[in-house]
C-alpha cells in the first residue's frame, strides 16, 4: 500500500480509531504542581468520543486555519547572567549541569522548558560590570581595532553549553548602543546616533556577526538597536531614529549578502508595543526589503497593538524579545499576567517568539552595571542562584515552560508547532485564556501533534477570592474530550492523522532542517494499529 493510501485510510478510520490526550503539565495558582508531568498512559486517557452536552466552557478546535510558527520562547544572556552562570560551574558543576538542563533540553518529553530562542547584548548593557563596545577608538572609522573578545569569554563558554543542550537553538543579537564616539553624546551611556557614520555602524554590526561566527556562533537575527527611542545616561543607550535604522539596515543587508550572511535575518525596532503604529510602520516605508521583520518589548502599550503593525505588514514577521517581572510581585497574579501578554498573548497578536530579560542573576537582581537606574526596583530573572551553589526559578520559567511544551518540535530536526484556529464558548468561556497549536512531522505519514495551552484565571467568580475549576469539552474533527481544567496553566497535546497529507512542504522553510544521521521518524503515543 503506497503512503498516500495509507494516510487517506487512516484518515478514513479517525472518527472510529479516536484520539487520546495522554500528555498534561499543569502548573496551579496554589504552587501544588509546578510545571509537573502527568502521563495517562496506558490505563486512563482521555478519549475523543462522540459530541454530547458542552462543558461550562468549550474549546473549538479549527485545524484548517492555520497561523504563524512559533519558534521558541525564552531570554538574554546577558554579561551579568553568563557571569552568575560562569561562577555557579566553579563553585557546583552537577547544579549547573542541571540547571541548563532544565531551562534549555529541547528533547521531546524531556522533563524541562526546552527555552529555545536566546538574545544577547553586543556589548555592554544595564546588566555588564563596565561599559564597554567592540571599538571604543575614538575615530575608528576604518575599524581596524574592532574585537569581539571584548564580549566577557563567560558568555561564549555559558552559550557553548547551552548549545550542546539544545540543538535547536535561536540566538539574537542587538547592542545597546554604537561605540559611543558614533553618538553626539561621546559616551555609549545616552545621546542620539550621529548620522555620518551609518555606513561604518553598518560594517561594525557586520564584524560582530563575523566576531560570533569566529566563535562557532550562527546567528539566526540581529537588530540595529535596542530600544531606539530611549536615552538614558546612566547605562548604554541610543536614539536612533526610524529613518537612520533604515539607512542602516538597507547597508548592512548588502554587506550581509555579500559576505555570507544572506540567511541572517535584520529584525529592527526592538521596543514598545505602545509606538506600533509609529516607528516600525516607518522602518518598513523606507525599508522593507532591509527587514525581516520588527520585535516589540513589554513595557508600555498593550500586546493587542502588535496586530496593527500586522494589518499594515502581514507578510513580515514579527518577535517579541523583552520583559521583566520584578522581585517583590504577586507569583500567580505574575503568571496571569505573562500568560495574557506574551506565552499566550503574544503568539495571538502573530508574534513567532517571546522572551523575558536576564536568564540568571542572584535574589536581589544583581550583578549590574554601577550606577545604572535601569531597575529602580530589582529585576527578577528566569532563574536565581544562591551564593551557596544552589538555584530555583520564578514565575517566568513556569509560564514559558507550559508555552514552550506546545510548540517544539515532535521530530529532531522536524517543523516547530503551528498556531492554529479555535474558539471558545460555554457559559464560562471568559474564564480560560486559550492557544492552540499543530506540530507537522517529518515523515507525513506519521500523526500530527495537537496541543493546547490554557490558562484558568477564574479565581474570583463573585468577587471574592474563590478558585474554580472549569470543566471543559474540547472539539476536534467532529469528536469530542472532556477535561476540567485547574485555577492555573495547563498544557495537554494529543496525536491525530494528517489528513491533508502536505506534510512539512506547508510550513515555512525556515521551520525545520534536518541533520546529518536524524530520520526524525518515531511512533506517535496514542497511535492506534
Amino acid at each position: 500500500m503506497n503512503p498516500r493510501t495509507i494516510a487517506l485510510f487512516a484518515g478514513l478510520l479517525a472518527p472510529a480509531a479516536a484520539q487520546q490526550i495522554w500528555d498534561i503539565w499543569a502548573t496551579t495558582w496554589d504552587r501544588s504542581s509546578l510545571f509537573t508531568y502527568s502521563n495517562l498512559a496506558p490505563n486512563s486517557p482521555i478519549n475523543f468520543v462522540s459530541p454530547g452536552a458542552i462543558g461550562a466552557a468549550d474549546i473549538v478546535i479549527d485545524d484548517s486555519s492555520t497561523y504563524q510558527s512559533v519558534w521558541g520562547f525564552g531570554a538574554s544572556l546577558t554579561d551579568s547572567s553568563a557571569t552568575i552562570l560562569s561562577n555557579l560551574k566553579s563553585q557546583n558543576s552537577g547544579a549547573y549541569w542541571d540547571l541548563l538542563d532544565y531551562l534549555f533540553n529541547a528533547t521531546d518529553g524531556a522533563n524541562s522548558a526546552g527555552l529555545s530562542y536566546i538574545r544577547i547584548p553586543l556589548g555592554a548593557s544595564d546588566f555588564s560590570a563596565s561599559v564597554y563596545s567592540y571599538d571604543d577608538v575614538s575615530g575608528d572609522t576604518s575599524l581596524s581595532n574592532f574585537d569581539i573578545d571584548k564580549t566577557p569569554s563567560n558568555v561564549f563558554d555559558v552559550l557553548d553549553d547551552i548549545k550542546s543542550i539544545n540543538k535547536v537553538l535561536r540566538i539574537h543579537i542587538v547592542p545597546w548602543s554604537p561605540p559611543g564616539w558614533m553618538k553626539d553624546s561621546g559616551t555609549m551611556n545616552g545621546g542620539t546616533f550621529l548620522s555620518q557614520y551609518s555606513t561604518v555602524y553598518a560594517n561594525y554590526l557586520l564584524k560582530c556577526l563575523q566576531g560570533f561566527q569566529s566563535k562557532g556562533v550562527s546567528v539566526y537575527a540581529i537588530g540595529i538597536q535596542n530600544e531606539p527611542e530611549n536615552s538614558n545616561p546612566s547605562y548604554p543607550t541610543c536614539e536612533i531614529s526610524a529613518s537612520q535604522e533604515a539607512e542602516i539596515g538597507t547597508t548592512l543587508r548588502t554587506l550581509m549578502n555579500d559576505n555570507g550572511f544572506s540567511g541572517t535575518k535584520i529584525v529592527g525596532y526592538e521596543h514598545n508595543w505602545n509606538d506600533a503604529e509609529g516607528y516600525p510602520i516607518q522602518l518598513m516605508e523606507d525599508a522593507e526589503s532591509a527587514f525581516s521583520g520588527v520585535s516589540f518589548h513589554c513595557y508600555s502599550g498593550n500586546v493587542s497593538e502588535q496586530q496593527d503593525f500586522h494589518t499594515a505588514y502581514p507578510s513580515k514577521e514579527i518577535y517579541l524579545t523583552e520583559c521583566t517581572g520584578t522581585y517583590g510581585s504577586d507569583w500567580w497574579s505574575d503568571i496571569k499576567w505573562y500568560m495574557e501578554n506574551l506565552f499566550i498573548g503574544g503568539p495571538q497578536y502573530n508574534s513567532h517568539n517571546a522572551l523575558m530579560w536576564n536568564i540568571a542573576l542572584d535574589g536581589n537582581g544583581q550583578p549590574m552595571l554601577p550606577g545604572t537606574t535601569s531597575c529602580g526596583t530589582p529585576c527578577r530573572p528566569v532563574a536565581t542562584v544562591n551564593s551557596n551553589g544552589t538555584w530555583s526559578v520564578n514565575q517566568e520559567f513556569y509560564a514559558m515552560g507550559q508555552a514552550s511544551k506546545a510548540i517544539l518540535p515532535r521530530d529532531a530536526g522536524g517543523p516547530w508547532g503551528k498556531r492554529i484556529g479555535f474558539s471558545v464558548g460555554g457559559s464560562i468561556n471568559w474564564g480560560l485564556k486559550v492557544m492552540a497549536y499543530m506540530t507537522g512531522r517529518v515523515n507525513p505519514t506519521d500523526w500530527l501533534r495537537y496541543s493546547l495551552v490554557v490558562l484558568n484565571w477564574d479565581d474570583s467568580p463573585d468577587g471574592t477570592w474563590n478558585p474554580q475549576p472549569i470543566q471543559t469539552t474540547i472539539e476536534f474533527r467532529e469528536m469530542q474530550a472532556t477535561y476540567t481544567f485547574p485555577v492555573g496553566v495547563t498544557t495537554l497535546w494529543w496525536y491525530a492523522p494528517n489528513d491533508t497529507f502536505t506534510g512539512v512542504s506547508e510550513y515555512e522553510e525556515t521551520d525545520w532542517k534536518m541533520r546529518p544521521g536524524e530520520s526524525g521518524q518515531q511512533i506517535p503515543m496514542g497511535m492506534l494499529y
